[in-house]
Parts: C-alpha cells; sequence; structure tokens
C-alpha cells in the first residue's frame, strides 16, 4: 500500500498492485488529485448543501424558473467555441463501461464517439476504477487489447470512435482514497486521473481530452467544472480549451440553465445531451412533495409525452443559437440473437426514435450496444447526408415556457402492476449485480443502469407515498410493494441467492421511508466498500 508518508495527506486505503502504482497511482498523479480536491472541494460541498437548499424551496412549492439573474447571458450575443475536427461529426455515439473487451467493440462498431463511463455504467469497485484507468492509458497510447479465455484476440481497428470520458457526479466520493483524512471527490478523482495521464498524449495524437459531465444542476455546477478544467491545464502547460466538455441535461433543474451552463463552460466548447432517463428520476426526485404528482409506468413515459417533448426541443434550439451540438437520447434496447421477434417489434421503435430525434434538429444520438449503431447511423444519414451536423437549423419555431416544462401529466398514462413488478425486478437485479462488480446489465432486453435503477425506485417510493393507484383500481400501500417484492425475489431465486439479502434491505429502505433518499449509489457504495474490506 502507498504509505501516508510518500504524498503527504495522501491515503490510499484500498490495495494497491505494483501495476497500478506504476500506471496509476503514481506519486506525482496522486499529487495532482490531491490539489484538485484541496481546491475545489470546499466549492463542490457548498454547491451540494445549496442543492439541499433548493429543494427545501420545491417542497415548500416553489417553482422553478428561468434564472433572472442571467438574463443578461440569455440576451447577450455569444457563442460557444467550435467543435475539434474529431467532434463535428456525433451522428452516433455508444456508451458503456471501461471494461477492456468491451472497450474494444464499441471504439470498433463504427460510431463516431465511444463513451468511457465511470459513472452509471460502472460500478465503483476498486479493481474496476484501476482497471478502468489503465484501459484508457493503452487506448490513448494505441496498445489496448484483449485475449478471452477462449482465446479470442480483440484489437483495435485503424478507424475507432473518437474517445469522451464521463467521471463520476459531484454528489459521489471515492472512499479507497483520503486526502487529509476526509474522502477525495469522485468527480475530481476520476477527471484528475485521466487528464494527468493521458491530456498530453491525445494532444499529441490531434485529439484531446474530451469528457461528458453527469448530474449537473444549475450553472454553478459547470462554473465549478470550468475552474477545475482551466486549473488543470495551467497547471500541466496546456493551452486553455484543449479540454471539450459535453454536458448532460438530465436533470429538471438543469434544464432551466441550459444557456447559463454553455455559457459558463463556451470556451471549452461545448454540447448538451438529452440525457432522458435521469431527467425522468429527477422530476420525481425534485417534486417529491407535490401531492398528487404520480407518473406512470416507466415504458409509457416516453420522449413524446409533452413535457419531454418541451424538454429536447428547447435544448435543440439553445444548442444551436449557442453554435453547440445537441444529443438525443439513449435507445437502450439489447437485440436478441436468439429470438428475432423481441428484434422485430424492437428495432422499429429505435427507428422511430431516431428519425424523430434527426427530424427535430438532433446532431447524433446514443445507442448501448454495438447493434444498434448501424440502425442510428441510417436515420441521421438520411437527414444529414454528408454534412457532419445541422447546427444552421435554429429552430426558432421553438418557443418553451417555463410552465411547459413542469406541466408532467401523461395523456392516458397508467400504472399497472406489471409496471411496479417490472420496476421491482429492475432495481433488484441490477443492485445485485451492481454489488457483484457490473454496473452496465441486460434485464428484459434493455441494457440498464444505475439511471434506470433510480427511475425503477424512485417510482416505487412515489407510487407507495403519493397515493397512486392501479389501473384496476387497487391503491400501491406498503403492503401491496412487499407483496410484490416477495413473488419477484422468489422468480430470482430467493433472499439467500447472491447479493439479495443486501439489495433487499437497501430497496425497502428507498421505497419505505418516509423521506426520499437522493441517490440510491450512496448507500449501495457504502455496501460494495464494506463488502471489499470484509
Amino acid at each position: 500500500m502507498l504509505a501516508k508518508r510518500q504524498v503527504q495527506g495522501v491515503e490510499v486505503t484500498g490495495k494497491i498492485t505494483p501495476e497500478w502504482e506504476q500506471q496509476v497511482l503514481t506519486a506525482e498523479a496522486l499529487r495532482f488529485v490531491a490539489e484538485l480536491h484541496r481546491k475545489f472541494n470546499p466549492t463542490r460541498l457548498s454547491l451540494l448543501k445549496r442543492r439541499g437548499e433548493v429543494q427545501a424551496a420545491l417542497d415548500a412549492g416553489q417553482m422553478p424558473d428561468f434564472p433572472k439573474e442571467t438574463a443578461n447571458v440569455r440576451k447577450a450575443n455569444w457563442k460557444v467555441a467550435p467543435a475539434p475536427a474529431d467532434l463535428a461529426d456525433r451522428r452516433c455515439e455508444i456508451t458503456g463501461p471501461v471494461d477492456r473487451r468491451m472497450m474494444i467493440n464499441a471504439f470498433n462498431s463504427g460510431a463516431k464517439v465511444f463513451m468511457a463511463d465511470f459513472e452509471d455504467a460502472l460500478s465503483p469497485t476498486w479493481s474496476n476504477m484501476m482497471e478502468g484507468h489503465i484501459n484508457l492509458k493503452d487506448k490513448t497510447r494505441d496498445t489496448l487489447e484483449f485475449v478471452s479465455e477462449d482465446g479470442k484476440h480483440y484489437t483495435l481497428n485503424d478507424t475507432v470512435a473518437t474517445l469522451l470520458v464521463r467521471p463520476r457526479g459531484w454528489h459521489l466520493p471515492e472512499n479507497h482514497v483520503l486526502v487529509d483524512g476526509e474522502p477525495i471527490s469522485g468527480a475530481l478523482f476520476d477527471f484528475g486521473l485521466f487528464f494527468f495521464h493521458n491530456a498530453k498524449e491525445l494532444l499529441a495524437s490531434g485529439s484531446g481530452p474530451y469528457f461528458y459531465l453527469p448530474k449537473i444542476e444549475n450553472y454553478l455546477e459547470a462554473r465549478l467544472w470550468n475552474d477545475v478544467f482551466n486549473h488543470a491545464q495551467d497547471t500541466l502547460g496546456i493551452p486553455r480549451g484543449s479540454v471539450r466538455a459535453t454536458v448532460l441535461i438530465e436533470t429538471i433543474l438543469a434544464a432551466f440553465d441550459m444557456e447559463e451552463i454553455l455559457y459558463e463552460l463556451r470556451e471549452h466548447g461545448c454540447s448538451l445531451n438529452a440525457g432522458r432517463w435521469d431527467y425522468i428520476f429527477s422530476i420525481i426526485k425534485k417534486f417529491r412533495r407535490q401531492r398528487g404528482l404520480v407518473l406512470p409506468d416507466r415504458a409509457q413515459v416516453t420522449m413524446t409525452v409533452p413535457f419531454m417533448r418541451a424538454y429536447t426541443e428547447l435544448l435543440i434550439r439553445t444548442c444551436h443559437k449557442r453554435g453547440a451540438h445537441a444529443i438525443g437520447g439513449m435507445a437502450a434496447f439489447i437485440p436478441s440473437r436468439r429470438d428475432p421477434t423481441v428484434n422485430e417489434v424492437a428495432i422499429p421503435k429505435v427507428r422511430e426514435d431516431k428519425q424523430r430525434e434527426s427530424s427535430d434538429g438532433m446532431d447524433g444520438t446514443w445507442v448501448a450496444h454495438p447493434d444498434l449503431v448501424g440502425v442510428a447511423t441510417e436515420e441521421f444519414d438520411k437527414v444529414l447526408g454528408k454534412r457532419p451536423n445541422q447546427l444552421e437549423r435554429l429552430r426558432e419555431d421553438v418557443k418553451v415556457q417555463a410552465s411547459e416544462l413542469i406541466n408532467f401529466k401523461v395523456p392516458g398514462g397508467t400504472v399497472t402492476e406489471g409496471g411496479v413488478r417490472n420496476n421491482i425486478s429492475v432495481a433488484l437485479q441490477y443492485m445485485d449485480n451492481w454489488l457483484g462488480g457490473l454496473g452496465a446489465v441486460a434485464i428484459f432486453n434493455l441494457m440498464e443502469d444505475a439511471a434506470t435503477a433510480e427511475i425503477s425506485r424512485s417510482q416505487l417510493w412515489q407510487w407507495v407515498h403519493n397515493g397512486a393507484k392501479l389501473d384496476d383500481g387497487r391503491s400501491v400501500t406498503a403492503d401491496l410493494y412487499k407483496q410484490l417484492r416477495d413473488d419477484e425475489l422468489k422468480r430470482l431465486g430467493g433472499i439467500n441467492e447472491r447479493y439479495y439479502r443486501d439489495v433487499t434491505e437497501i430497496l425497502d429502505s428507498l421505497v419505505l421511508a418516509d423521506e426520499f433518499s437522493d441517490f440510491l449509489t450512496l448507500p449501495a457504495y457504502e455496501k460494495l466498500v464494506a463488502q471489499e474490506q470484509a
């Protein structure tokens, strides 16, 4: 283990292999991330405290609006920095964890961009984090390869997707590294290690350090990221503006700050992405105390319901007004290679989704599986042709009012027993895999990650606490939840299988508690760390 004295004030509590010490946790890298933490963690903590104050105002009935104090930003004439050559065309992006084999498949998929994920698609075990950074170093140096147990050799093609990295959100800690006795920010740790080890090599190869930024709730949190970028670039002697960032608009509050978020990051050439799953989760979370607010089954909250339509169209207009790319949401379907009838139903829905996005003016979109890259690309090709994007489509016809973003009515929406069961089963199965080290899990032919697990458990809380009724007239009560939970547990093999005892304890605490827990990954992470230390 790296001793505290080797890097003053830094203690690594996770195990350290010789490879991890030589490749990732060098003294220089630890000094760099520790400096980031010392300089920016106080601001991070104050912004997290501000989230609590905003939540208290929402609980008291205050409704969000476009910020009055930044009206001059919205009125002024400015644009973000133009995209570098390898980010000009983003018509199809694929996402996935920093697993070695999956990374190679994603880079070779034909997508224009691969988002390597340290956040929702990754279970943050210490070994996953360390191996992920080694994998990214190898990719940056063109040495990434993998040999499976059956001898299959995976290597990178000559032409591969452009790399973007998603660090963890501002709310998450990295408990395996202490700086001056406190856990380091997971966001600063992930960003700092990748930037320190790879930024100069990426720039030398004609690319750059490109990032996806998750879970931002307002422009002040974007400003903090911009300050981090400038400090990191200055410290390593890299020109400002070398970092490029795409922000996921995946919280309802960020939807009101889209222009301001772009403004704060304008030097770093920003794009926005419609993070649909977390966006729905954030609506439930932020308006938890709004009596009578009950969203229907998750499958019924599609991108065509009015409030989701308002959000995505505003995103396109905002981006193109400011010269930024607008990136559409995830196609989470996992094509079946055993049952073609599943594909016959799902693929047309994926096509319809991508047709709508490209026709609306999106410059690109997300998929979760290599087999969907061709489908998504075809639909964007029909609109873009040989153009790299459609930034010229300003969508000045879009006029979204604040009231449209917070009108959460879903015409014809219902809560069904099948929807309750699906949420319970998905939450149980996902968290079971998460505690087992997997953060991207195929369940019922969909790629589930932390965002979709958050929707599942938050809907259960909302239905139990806000008086939801099933389409057959029954009330969704704690007793009904427990009954259906036990049924679904039996289908999965029972509470003594795998991690289901711990998982059930976590899910019950999230669903049945009077107070809504902001993130399931926080109590789950405590279990994960305790499990590693046992």
